[in-house]
């Protein structure tokens, strides 16, 4: 019997990739909608691919979240986006709503967290495969046997769909699971977690790897300071607090508090004279031609 399958959406992941990888493109009223056109080029593209029995979308919501009281300078040096871009985020959300998509969002949380419950819940339905849509390699640490990342590399055609076996052998042998502990001491730059100074991308994945994580690295170096180098033993002691909390940060949470109901995200598929009507008050007249059956078969959707 084939496993069913669920799309969870990372939203703003997705749109910001869209925004960033598309020239300017504008209604005939003259607002612009690149990231509404780039964000639906993948979600036709993947409904096409993999075929979906449940679609669900997730979104960050403005304001601080539960990291930012843990540290104050989480994602501090992140530079905002284009007005241009957010302006598109009501857009896209309300095609969604169009498509019967439903949307899942919580102040104090990002969607990365969303996405997080999601997948732990899905547990519960061991016959249904669930694939996270994103640009984020955040959502690697969720990788299991029931969990998978499609995610986009570079511009919105580049894509990777990762198992466990694949995250491995980009980081070396770590599991999905250890990835937190591997950003723990390297840090992650983008989000402006700190890490252990001085601790790169080759030093951590090779403390992952003998120590299996950054707490049973601690407790080795208390029983045994000489277990590694000198120089490294003292940034490690020094920076300890820096690495737990690096860790904490990094791990997606997968306990939020929200009403899920599985059966609300059942795919229908598009309704061909909606979705129409819909692509054509945005101009999107390419991609009404490439829901037409006997035109899509051979076409790519970009």
């Amino acid at each position: 019997m084939a496993k069913k399958r669920l799309i969870v959406i990372d939203g703003n992941a997705l749109i910001h990739r869209a925004y960033h990888a598309l020239p300017p493109l504008t209604t005939p009223a003259g607002e612009l909608v690149n990231a509404v056109y780039g964000f639906l080029s993948i979600l036709f593209k993947i409904t096409k691919e993999l075929k979906p029995d449940y679609i669900a979308a997730t979104f960050d919501l403005p304001g601080p979240t539960f990291r930012h009281k843990k540290f104050k300078d989480y994602k501090g040096k992140r530079v905002k986006a284009p007005d241009e871009l957010y302006q598109q985020i009501p857009q896209i959300k309300g095609v969604l709503k169009d498509f019967n998509i439903p949307i899942f969002e919580k102040q104090g949380y990002e969607a990365d967290d969303i996405i997080g419950t999601i997948a732990c819940l899905m547990e519960k339905f061991p016959e249904t495969e669930v694939i996270i849509l994103t640009g984020d390699m955040d959502a690697l640490q969720l990788v299991n046997e029931q969990t998978k990342v499609y995610t986009l590399r570079k511009g919105i055609k580049d894509v990777v769909l990762y198992d466990e076996q694949l995250v491995k052998e980009k980081y070396q042998g770590l599991a999905p699971g250890q990835l937190v502990d591997f950003k723990g001491l390297r840090g992650d730059p983008s989000d402006n977690i700190p890490g252990v100074p001085g601790v790169g991308e080759k030093t951590a994945i090779q403390l992952i790897q003998e120590f299996t994580s950054i707490e049973n690295l601690y407790q080795e170096l208390a029983r045994q300071p000489k277990k590694v180098r000198e120089k490294l033993s003292r940034l490690l002691r020094d920076h300890k607090d820096s690495a737990l909390l690096s860790k904490e940060l990094s791990q997606i949470k997968c306990d939020v508090s929200f009403n899920f109901n599985l059966e609300q995200c059942r795919w229908q598929g598009f309704e061909e004279a909606k979705t129409a009507e819909i692509l054509g008050k945005f101009g999107f007249h390419s991609l009404v031609k490439r829901l037409q059956p006997e035109k899509t078969d051979n076409m790519t959707l970009f």
